[in-house]
């Protein structure tokens, strides 16, 4: 039987804790720190995230983790930070600031566990699902995740043991949990399941595999104001996994497809991408399948967890309808349907 998949990435939501409150957040910059600042919250279910704004202009992102984090996780997301710093300093992503006695984190004690507190510095943008959509900004999203593949390339980080939910290799798992599916939608979601099973032997050849970023969706990129086609950050490396790298451009693709003109935002993509980091043959072959697994796994776990969380129904199923209306677009996409759209995206 498979593993039955935590409630949460790397199973961290399953722990209660006390929440921070803004003045503590405050106390801890400027204890940790040297900072003196206004903490504001920000949502988040994994951890305490807050927004700071300092006297002398600074702008940061405090995160402060909830008991159950695995130390691994955040030291994997912390090397990666570090990597992209060094390899790949043109692609916008935070910094990590560093604590007064020059540690990349900081854990202390409370009663309800040992917490770990981050500071990253704040990128200015607007989130990329409040901003109008262009062929110029998917094709922006293609070449910026190329470029953020490419920056992870040799980044050797230890992932977490604990398998992540929103990992495509382990799209399976989620049967455990399918019958939380409306009866309605459970026949596209089985057969999604049922081809991935199929292609598994084909999955396990591909030969491209590396950390990857494994969310860049709307609520992780941030876009300039003035020109939205410009992408000006990607944040949120909490879903890192190692994988094969065609499944991030997976992720990434299952976040254009809701719309009528779905297969211009793809294709535009998928070139910019290309541009960047051409696809092999055979991941081509699996991509439409790779995008309509993701696009299962957001329905399946959108419908179990809020099942489970209702009092936090509205943000769980936030991105459901899309998931779901992008299912039903690309029912019948096939690879070379990709091609046509975008004509250069493969390598022979």
């Amino acid at each position: 039987m498979a593993e039955r998949p935590a409630e949460g990435e790397n199973g961290s939501m399953l722990a209660a804790w006390v929440s921070t409150t803004p003045e503590e957040a405050q106390a801890l910059l400027a204890g940790i720190y040297g900072i003196a600042g206004i903490a504001d919250r920000l949502s988040s279910e994994r951890d305490d995230t807050f927004f700071v704004s300092d006297t002398s202009g600074g702008r940061y992102v405090l995160k402060i983790a909830n008991p159950a984090e695995d130390q691994t996780a955040i030291d994997f997301q912390n090397g990666a930070l570090l990597h992209l710093e060094a390899s790949a300093p043109a692609v916008p992503v935070p910094r990590l600031v560093r604590t007064l006695s020059g540690l990349e984190n900081h854990a202390y004690e409370t009663a309800d566990g040992r917490r770990n507190v981050r500071l990253l510095t704040y990128i200015d943008g607007e989130l990329q699902y409040r901003m109008p959509a262009s062929p110029a900004q998917s094709r922006n999203l293609g070449k910026t995740l190329a470029q953020l593949q490419l920056g992870l390339e040799h980044y050797h980080g230890l992932a977490p043991r604990q398998k992540l939910m929103w990992d495509i290799s382990h799209t399976l798992d989620l049967r455990e949990v399918v019958d939380h599916v409306d009866p309605s939608r459970r026949p596209a979601v089985d057969a999604v399941l049922e081809a991935y099973e199929r292609a598994l032997p084909a999955i396990a050849r591909l030969e491209r595999r590396q950390i990857i970023h494994n969310d860049f969706n709307p609520h992780n990129i941030l876009l300039d104001p003035q020109d939205p086609s410009r992408i000006a950050g990607v944040i949120d490396f909490g879903d890192m996994v190692h994988a094969p790298v065609v499944n991030d451009l997976a992720v990434a693709l299952s976040y254009q497809l809701a719309t009528e003109d779905w297969m211009q935002r793809m294709a535009a993509l998928l070139d910019g991408f290309a541009s960047i980091r051409p696809l092999l043959r055979e991941e081509l072959d699996l991509l439409p399948l790779l995008v309509r697994a993701r696009l299962a796994m957001s329905v399946i776990i959108a419908e179990w967890r809020s099942a489970l969380r209702p009092e936090n129904r509205a943000y769980i199923m936030r991105n459901h309808a899309i998931a779901w209306r992008g299912l039903q677009n690309t029912a019948g996409l096939a690879p070379d349907d990709l091609l046509h759209f975008a004509p250069q995206i493969s390598e022979a």
